[in-house]
Formats: structure tokens, sequence, C-alpha cells
């Protein structure tokens, strides 16, 4: 499975989630994060530990609907200094406009790192990763 690092220029409203091919640097992302033509996608929870992680797309903007209804597979990955695992999905959900997110809980342990992914029209989208601290 190939994965894409994202960083990418915001695009004008009106344009799908599909357009999130073009790559151009942006401001200061937060830990956990990437940001995409259309939006930011991001995962927080207790790296370190056993809690919660949601793994969360927002569209940048807001305004008037911009089309069918679109198809999200929202998961994590997870990595320490021996291996990086392959993907885990929280599920899939369906949305329009706006925030879609999903949660689940996961147990790591000190030093590892996790990461969220995004599945959408055959391509995988992640953050950066998102590190214990030791």
């Amino acid at each position: 499975m190939r994965h894409r690092r994202v960083r990418v220029a915001v695009l004008p409203l009106g344009l799908t989630l599909g357009s999130m091919l073009v790559i151009a640097p942006v401001g200061v992302t937060p830990a956990g994060c990437g940001d995409l033509s259309g939006g930011r996608l991001c995962v927080d929870g207790p790296v370190g530990g056993r809690g919660a992680f949601t793994t969360r797309y927002v569209r940048h903007g807001a305004g008037p609907r911009t089309g069918p209804a679109t198809a999200l597979r929202l998961g994590y990955q997870r990595r320490d200094a021996r291996i990086t695992a392959f993907p885990g999905w929280f599920g899939t959900l369906r949305t329009e406009d706006g925030p879609a997110a999903l949660t689940g809980t996961l147990d790591t342990e000190p030093g590892e790192c996790v990461r969220g992914l995004l599945h959408h029209a055959g391509r995988d989208y992640v953050t950066e990763w998102l590190c214990s601290r030791r």
C-alpha cells in the first residue's frame, strides 16, 4: 500500500475531495495533522498509553453544498523502532460538506507513533506522525 505525505494548498470552494492532488506547502501544521487541498486531516489520542484515538477530516471554508456525498474511510497506522504496521480502520462514512470523524481505542506503548489515514477514490492520504514522549 502506498501512502502519501500531504501538505497541500487550499483550492477554491466547489472542488471535491478528489481534487487533493496539488501539493504545495502551507503554514504551520499541528502535530498529528496533514493539510489537504480541501481541508485538514488529523489524528489525536494519548500516544504511549491506552485511550480513544480520533481521525478527523475537516473541510476548509464554508458555503453551499459542493456535490454528492463522498465516502471516506478513516483510520490509523502505528510504528515503533522495529516496524511500521499495516493500516487499521475505524470505518467508512459519507459526508457532503463539513467534518468527518471516527474514533476507536488503541493501546500504544511509550516510544510508539501513530498517524491518521484517509482513503478516498482509490488513494491513501496520511498525516504527520504523532509520537509519544519517552
